[in-house]
């Protein structure tokens, strides 16, 4: 059975093929950002970019860009092709895909805010996420999938939040407000939320697939832009660029 990540790859296949960019001999190179160069320098410093846990991949094509957040991080110079033609089996790889389907997108026009916010965008843009929340699905449960600190904060503060995130040196810390719990309290989590609040790095790391259910879902950050253009899934990303 084809994961969520083959099954995007596989219209995205169909999509340039149809663009009639697979045959031509195009560079993608993708290259890992410092922490400024993705960020710049916000006033907090919990963000797990700030900790040397995952970088930003930059994939640039036709002079657009498209990023991926990873922990497995490198460069990367090949064709559209050839892009498609790696095995989605480790971090690398799909961070290349991700971040090459990005900026893809964005130059066809099926995707935009595909490059990361700087400064003091996250904290303008977890105050427009709660504010979209709260206009578009009134969801008074929320579980959050992925430690952002700034959108934790804003969210705890005004509706009831639980968070799920992977990395052992947050899990069981109580963090910006909210209690952050490990991978074995996602179903649970999932069960007990009006609304699932999920980190488009999902989509870079093979996890999207247990988020995806019947339960509403709202995507956020720039890593899924060219997925839910693609997919037709909800994304709010308004401070990226």
């Amino acid at each position: 059975m084809k994961t969520i990540l083959e099954t995007v790859r596989d219209k995205a296949l169909v999509l340039w093929e149809k663009a009639d960019i697979l045959g031509e001999n195009i560079t993608v190179s993708a290259g890992p950002l410092s922490v400024k160069e993705a960020i710049g320098t916000p006033d907090e410093t919990d963000f797990p970019i700030q900790k040397g846990k995952e970088k930003l991949m930059e994939a640039v094509f036709r002079n657009q860009r498209g990023q991926a957040f990873t922990d497995h991080y490198g460069n990367y110079a090949g064709t559209l092709r050839e892009v498609t033609d790696l095995p989605l089996d480790n971090n690398f790889n799909r961070a290349v895909f991700v971040s090459t389907l990005n900026a893809v997108s964005r130059y066809l026009g099926m995707a935009d805010h595909t490059i990361h916010c700087k400064d003091q965008g996250p904290k303008e843009c977890s105050r427009k996420v709660f504010e979209h929340i709260r206009d578009n699905y009134g969801a008074k449960r929320i579980t959050i999938i992925g430690f952002q600190p700034t959108l934790a904060e804003a969210l705890s503060s005004e509706v009831e939040v639980r968070l799920i995130d992977l990395d052992p040196d947050n899990i069981g810390q109580k963090k910006r407000g909210v209690l952050i719990e490990g991978g074995e309290a996602t179903h649970d989590a999932m069960e007990w939320c009006d609304l699932l609040l999920v980190t488009g790095t999902t989509l870079g790391n093979a996890t999207i697939d247990l988020f995806l259910t019947d339960k509403p879902v709202l995507f956020y950050g720039t890593t899924i832009a060219g997925g839910a253009g693609l997919m037709g899934w909800d994304r709010f990303c308004p401070m990226s660029n």
